[in-house]
């Protein structure tokens, strides 16, 4: 990756680095504002990693398990002090700049990527912060539109950054909250915190299971050391695909409604999946099947935690596989060449899980492939091609630490 420090020197004509780069900030809870912001010379960067959601997406109620881990594909952000209230903004990757004024703040379609950052600004206007204009450049090496939360880690490397530009003692468990809240605003959707607390919270070797009710961690040291996550990207076309998946979490959210009959803070977690088999004369069969995945994947993301802990491998490996025949079968969110993907990955010895990731109806798959089985696994997909038309692309990752600073 691109030494986005020296790049930022140039782009903003910095002067030289400074050799000392201050320890994160350890705060109270409210996350005000105690020191001063740095000098104008002073370049500060952080990096934040993607993650892979294995277990538990669509839960569509907000009470969801999830099972995660970062990757070792990540965003690196850039940060120095303006003397004036500009915001710049320069993508290295994409060779494109923004720019814009801390007065005229605020989501700008024609900004695109520059957006992003602007959520971790407001961050710390929110809290009170002694923000002025800021510099930032941007790169990154994790794929795009793929389900790998590439746009949560360029905000949490942004924020990362400006938490040691302007010595803040915000917590990271505040940063993930107000993240996730301003998202929700800048772009219009109902954002989860969970994205947030994988990027913060992650280390080298570990899976996490977060619960996204409390955002709790708990984390859970990977059995597959010898393995690689095999990211294949079936580059089928997504459009229109809003309203499906806008359905799919309205029916979740009647069955939990029909379920609770009222009760205030009732969640899908309450309920067993007999318990929506026995209401199968009260709920529509569409709402019945949808409901049905959300509470049987969050069990299997809690099972699958323990087989990790067990270093079960094959029985982790099924219960990867029986999740994505549920997003297939009961959720509906597959597509034809999805499931050609998996299921190839099914049938190679040394693979152990494969499944759709992301909201679905093409997207991308991860297998988790032993390093002597990767040559085997890329030739059972050799066919794709020809039998869909689509080109696919394939990405390698290990499982990897999370947010930090590193040196600019």
């Amino acid at each position: 990756m691109l030494d986005i420090g020296a790049v930022h020197r140039r782009e903003y004509e910095l002067g030289p680095a400074q050799k000392d780069v201050p320890a994160k900030g350890k705060g109270d809870k409210t996350g005000t504002e105690t020191a001063e912001a740095a000098k104008p010379e002073g370049v500060f960067m952080a990096q934040a990693p993607g993650r892979v959601l294995f277990l538990g997406e669509h839960g569509g109620t907000g009470s969801s398990v999830f099972l995660a881990a970062a990757i070792d594909r990540c965003a690196k952000v850039a940060v120095s002090a303006r003397k004036d209230t500009a915001l710049r903004f320069h993508a290295c990757d994409l060779n494109e700049r923004k720019r814009t004024t801390m007065a005229s703040l605020k989501y700008k379609r024609e900004d695109r990527w520059a957006n992003h950052v602007k959520v971790a600004i407001q961050l710390f206007v929110d809290i009170g912060a002694p923000v002025k204009g800021l510099n930032f450049t941007l790169a990154g090496n994790i794929p795009r539109h793929v389900g790998l939360a590439s746009s949560c880690a360029v905000e949490v490397a942004s924020a990362m950054a400006l938490r040691a530009l302007l010595r803040s003692r915000i917590t990271e468990a505040e940063m993930a909250r107000r993240l996730a809240d301003i998202h929700s605003l800048y772009f219009g959707v109902n954002k989860s915190a969970v994205d947030y607390v994988i990027g913060l919270s992650a280390r080298a070797d570990q899976f996490l299971l977060v619960d996204e009710a409390t955002l709790g961690v708990t984390k859970i040291k990977s059995p597959f050391s010898r393995c690689k996550i095999v990211l294949a990207d079936s580059r089928v076309p997504r459009l229109g695909i809003d309203d499906e998946i806008r359905s799919r979490r309205e029916d979740v959210a009647a069955a939990l409604e029909a379920l609770s009959q009222g009760r205030k803070k009732a969640s899908l977690r309450d309920f067993a999946a007999p318990d929506i088999m026995d209401s199968m004369g009260n709920l529509p069969e569409r709402i019945r099947r949808r409901s049905l995945h959300a509470v049987q994947d969050m069990r299997r993301a809690q099972d699958a935690a323990e087989a990790l802990r067990k270093a079960d491998l094959a029985g982790f490996a099924r219960l990867v596989f029986h999740s994505h025949e549920s997003l297939r079968d009961l959720y509906e969110v597959s597509c034809p060449e999805i499931d050609w993907m998996v299921k190839r990955a099914q049938e190679t010895q040394g693979v152990f899980g494969a499944r759709m990731m992301g909201q679905g109806f093409g997207g991308c798959t991860y297998a988790i492939v032993r390093d002597d089985a990767l040559a085997e696994y890329r030739h059972r997909l050799e066919d794709y091609e020809r039998i869909f038309g689509f080109h696919p692309l394939f990405h390698e990752a290990g499982i990897s630490t999370g947010s930090r600073l590193v040196q600019a």
